[in-house]
């Protein structure tokens, strides 16, 4: 995984790990790796991974189960809701850099059906 300078890493590896269950690489109820292991593969620090999985549990994304570790969501509806959520944003952002770059609706309308 190659880290962005402007977005803090734990953020880019919350996101990371919302991908992988919204494309179903990580399924529902699957176990994420433990902290230490996800640090040792992604070379960072696990104060930094355990502040994702915090977040995301936070977010109702996984849970924790004490001595077992931490598992995917078996909230499919939440997942969905994620998908959504993420799809609109990509969206969103593609919109204000075609606006950015002087496209009218209708001229953005006319490059998506091609």
């Amino acid at each position: 995984m190659n880290f962005k300078d402007n977005l803090p890493i734990y953020i880019q590896i919350m996101n990371y790990i919302k991908k992988e269950m919204v494309i179903r690489k990580i399924k529902e109820g699957d176990k994420l790796p433990s902290v230490r292991e996800l640090s040792t593969t992604l070379t960072v620090n696990p104060n930094t991974i355990q502040r994702a999985y915090t977040e995301l549990e936070r977010e109702g994304l996984v849970f924790t189960q004490r001595g077992m570790g931490t598992f995917a969501t078996e909230d499919i509806e939440k997942i969905e809701s994620l998908k959504k959520d993420m799809a609109k944003s990509l969206v969103d952002n593609f919109l204000i850099d075609m606006q950015s770059l002087n496209f009218s609706k209708e001229e953005i309308k006319k490059l998506i059906d091609l």
